[in-house]
């Protein structure tokens, strides 16, 4: 009988161990089957936000690229708006500093013309408004000459020796009023 019990007691741990490795492996199959359905998912789930992420990206892109373009033509905008800016106050200055130099050059000038006529005086030399208050002169006495006539060229035996100094006097005032 001892043997008899051993051997159901062998029989029913058998048994238990059979129905214990068929739940083990009911529960194996089961955790498989999820983690399988999971991973498909998850799959799945990826390849759908790649989808999306591509067809919003190229909507995101899109959008990126107008915004750049508007943030491009603003930038451009203002940028010319300053160069402008720049430019006229470049400008401005350009034309102050021009104004001066002419105000200089015009002083400069002035100055050499008075320290010529100055040495020109110094020197004995006529100045331009003695040279035509002379030519005013000769002009008058011409005039003179002319309204007396030929009759008193003829009497007069002095007349053309006085004449030609006043003749070279004249050429020589002319050289000299072309010289200034």
């Amino acid at each position: 009988m001892a043997k008899l019990k051993k051997t159901a007691a062998k029989k029913s741990s058998a048994r238990k161990s059979a129905a214990a490795n068929a739940s083990a492996q009911e529960q194996a199959d089961r955790l498989s089957k999820s983690i399988s359905e999971s991973a498909q998912q998850i799959w799945l789930a990826g390849v759908g936000a790649f989808g999306r992420a591509q067809a919003e990206g190229t909507r995101l892109f899109e959008g990126l690229v107008k915004e750049g373009l508007n943030f491009e033509q603003t930038a451009r905008k203002i940028a010319g708006n300053r160069a402008d800016v720049v430019r006229d106050a470049v400008e401005s200055r350009v034309g102050t500093a021009k104004e001066r130099a002419a105000d200089t050059w015009d002083r400069l000038e002035k100055v050499f013309e008075d320290r010529v006529q100055r040495a020109l005086v110094k020197l004995g030399v006529p100045g331009r408004d003695d040279l035509a208050a002379l030519a005013d002169r000769v002009d008058a006495l011409t005039a003179e000459l002319r309204r007396v006539g030929p009759a008193r060229r003829t009497t007069t035996s002095a007349a053309p020796a006085k004449k030609a100094p006043a003749k070279r006097a004249t050429k020589k005032a002319t050289k000299k009023q072309s010289v200034v």
